[in-house]
């Protein structure tokens, strides 16, 4: 017996194109979805645009047919959209709140003898459908095993005198070395364990050296392995697209502007930097503050300030040179955003633009959609490189987990390609204080 799936609103408005992925199955809208996506599409954000998207393919299906009765999807499936049918109060649901609506059709259904798989990005959605009794699911066509994230680096035990052959050559290839292209690959020497190599894959089974000139970036040196080699993604022009994975403290943030200022302001690889970060609570239009764009963006840029304040502070120096003040900073600050070399930007303003020439990075990335991040990177035009960076247990946006997100969607998804690397940090460096927080709590 085939398969009857009735989607939730969330799961439309989290990928307008979910209808078409049931194949031959039937795949059911309630109208109380109907009746959400009409409350949705006068939005200007993603949520708006994907209900508006839906409601236009529904409208579309109309032709081929009567959406009551069922009208053909592709790969031979069916779309129907019911109004209902059974009594809420009896099931213990009160017919006031739409998603109950929802299950009370989807319950429906149930009891005329058909298999009812309950589609919702809805955790408590899913578990009262449980509780009807229903078969309820997550969507994941776009969700990947977070347990097993490819986390950019490997370790390989190698013969003695390997690590001796690759630092002779500028290439060392050898089978299993390196899986997917810029992945880091640490040699140890099988006779003696504290004897290593780090190298980059630039082909699967072949690694060469990091580059010297990549150790630090603007005033920033590593302080851990994983920041090396993230200081080596984030600089290196061959590598357009870097996502950087960890917990607060990491350096995610701290790395990614560091390496901007250096290739915009000393290297002049780039002609500017723009920094974007989803607003949160997601959707949310940052017309409801305040002020002018900027003055609103301030409000969600604080993070980014205070990163850029620690990266142009001057340390003092055996001379007796002293820290620049505050002010002074703030005006570095002010002068980079006056000359149009450091631009702040809204998400909401990035959809429909183009690119060029830039240093992107998009902070908080595990708080957008997987369809959100592919909007966002298909704006990049010639040479720009995109940055994202987020801490995938730390995710604000209800319908999204560590699975699901756009950043690790991305880091998993791209890893084969040449134009990509990734590191995922381990250690927090931001104080000791944080590393405990991050840890134990």
């Amino acid at each position: 017996m085939g398969k009857t799936f009735v989607l939730d609103t969330n799961v439309l408005l989290h990928n307008a194109d979910c209808i078409e992925s049931f194949e031959d199955n039937t795949v059911i809208i309630p109208m109380g979805v109907i009746e959400e996506l009409d409350r949705f599409k006068s939005h200007n954000d993603e949520l708006g645009r994907n209900a508006r998207q839906v409601i236009r393919r529904l409208d579309a299906l109309r032709s081929e047919g009567n959406l009551r009765d069922g009208v053909p999807l592709n790969k031979d499936g069916v779309l129907r959209i019911t109004s209902g049918g059974a009594n809420g109060k009896e099931l213990g649901l009160s017919q006031d709140v739409t998603d109950n609506r929802i299950l009370v059709s989807a319950y429906a259904i149930h009891q005329k003898g058909e298999r009812v798989i309950f589609v919702s990005k809805d955790i408590n959605a899913r578990l009262k459908a449980d509780a009807l009794g229903l078969e309820a699911k997550d969507f994941e066509k776009e969700k990947i095993n977070f347990d097993e994230l490819y986390s950019g680096y490997s370790e390989v035990t190698v013969a003695s005198g390997v690590i001796d052959q690759f630092y002779k050559s500028k290439v060392l290839e050898q089978d299993g070395l390196g899986r997917y292209p810029n992945e880091f690959v640490l040699l140890v020497d099988k006779s003696n364990k504290k004897r290593t190599a780090l190298g980059r894959a630039v082909a699967p089974g072949a690694i060469t050296h990091l580059e010297s000139k990549y150790e630090h970036a603007w005033n920033v040196q590593a302080r851990n392995k994983e920041q090396r080699l993230a200081i080596e993604l984030l600089m290196h022009p061959e590598v357009q697209i870097v996502t950087l994975l960890g917990q607060a403290g990491t350096g995610k943030t701290l790395l990614a502007l560091a390496a901007a200022l250096q290739v915009v302001q000393k290297n002049h690889r780039y002609d500017r930097i723009l920094v974007s970060r989803p607003v949160v609570p997601l959707g949310k239009d940052i017309g409801y503050l305040p002020g002018a764009k900027e003055e609103k963006l301030s409000h969600w840029m604080q993070p980014i300030f205070d990163n850029l304040t620690y990266l142009l502070r001057e340390a003092t120096t055996g001379t007796g040179r002293k820290k620049k003040t505050h002010s002074t900073i703030q005006s570095r600050i002010e002068k980079l955003m006056g000359d149009n070399i450091l631009v702040l930007e809204a998400l909401t303003y990035i959809r429909g633009r183009s690119i060029p020439r830039q240093y992107v990075i998009v902070d908080e990335a595990q708080n957008l959609t997987p369809h959100e991040v592919k909007t966002i990177i298909s704006r990049a035009g010639e040479g720009t490189k995109m940055v994202l960076t987020g801490d995938p247990y730390q995710i604000d946006n209800p319908y999204l987990d560590a699975s699901s997100n756009g950043l690790t969607y991305v880091a998993e998804q791209l890893k084969v390609h040449k134009v990509h690397g990734h590191v995922t940090l381990r250690s927090s460096e931001r104080s000791a204080l944080a590393a405990i927080a991050a840890e134990y709590l």
